[in-house]
């Protein structure tokens, strides 16, 4: 697994880091048992939590070729992990924060839903691109989404399908705030 996830702990900070840009850093299922099993483990001692990515890619979400295998009795257990993973993410006692390096797509953007606190740099993009490939986030977005941005920000970009730069997302409360350095400024952060 260490060619998915680097875990590593900076003063109070645990940072989870997604490790394979050349492929956008997937949200495989093996990745996905892993950060249930890193969330499991976290100290309580560490003050925050930071998730972030590598090269240009913060991940895209779920494997695509791994939801095309799925038979129909298996999809639902997969999005009910994905679901699992974004709750226990959410209910984490420390600050979370996802330090969002590139691209956000899909279940990645799940689960930057899920963090108390997103920062991006100004080449992310963010994208639920479901509806152009037939399919919609299983993993809590629908929920998600709507309560940050709004019904009709929500509704255009599951529908749309089409990337929104970090300006957008900024303006439209997707993100918190827009840095050169996301991982110092997350490691800057307080409550």
């Amino acid at each position: 697994m260490s060619n998915y996830l680097k875990c590593e702990q900076i003063d109070d900070a645990f940072i989870v880091r997604f490790t394979r840009p050349e492929i956008r850093n997937p949200l495989s299922r093996e990745v996905v048992e892993r950060l249930h099993e890193i969330v499991d483990s976290i100290d309580v001692g560490a003050k925050k939590v930071i998730f972030t990515g590598t090269g240009d890619a913060f991940a895209s979400g779920a494997n695509l070729n791994e939801i095309a295998s799925l038979s129909s009795d298996e999809a639902p257990e997969f999005a009910r992990l994905g679901q699992s993973l974004m709750h226990k993410i959410d209910e984490l006692p420390q600050l979370v924060i996802a330090a969002i390096n590139g691209h956000c797509f899909g279940g990645a953007l799940d689960l930057a839903l899920s963090c108390d606190v997103r920062i991006s740099s100004q080449n992310a993009r963010f994208a639920h691109p479901g509806a152009g490939l037939g399919i919609i986030t299983g993993w809590s977005g629908t929920q998600r989404l709507p309560r940050l941005v709004g019904t009709a920000n929500a509704n255009e970009m599951f529908f749309n399908a089409s990337p929104i730069d970090a300006e957008r997302a900024l303006q439209i409360g997707l993100i918190d705030e827009v840095a050169d350095d996301v991982l110092a400024r997350a490691l800057e952060l307080s409550r």
